[in-house]
């Protein structure tokens, strides 16, 4: 599977559509994608993980860049969909400290418009 993101706006939050393996090698890829969208005005990304095969630390150090950035800016990151071998990943670095894991889409909204209320 070939490495692409992309996003859509829905209900006031942007969803990353991320696909592919999140590596040294996509990792680049990757920063400068977010970093656009958060130039372009989003500041409520939601990360769909459904169609990531593989992740590593470069991988992750970029997520956790894009972070702090967007808290910087009042923003807010979560993600959807994350499959059992990237949910551990996410686990054992123990960022489900800081990130929130959501089933779908449906969840992320919601908690996105309990929290803003």
């Amino acid at each position: 599977m070939d490495f692409a993101v992309e996003h859509r706006v829905e209900q006031g939050l942007t969803v990353v559509k991320i696909s592919g393996e999140i590596d040294v090698f996509t990792s680049p890829r990757l920063r400068e994608a977010l970093l656009d969208i958060i130039d372009n005005g989003g500041t409520h990304l939601v990360i769909d993980l459904g169609e990531v095969t593989f992740l590593d630390s470069t991988g992750l150090g970029v997520l956790v860049g894009i972070y702090h950035r967007l808290r910087a800016r009042d923003g807010t990151m979560a993600f959807m969909g994350v499959n059992d071998r990237v949910r551990r990943v996410f686990h054992v670095t123990q960022l489900t400290k800081i990130f929130v894991l959501h089933h779908s889409l449906e969840d992320a909204i919601a908690a996105h418009e309990s929290a803003s209320s």
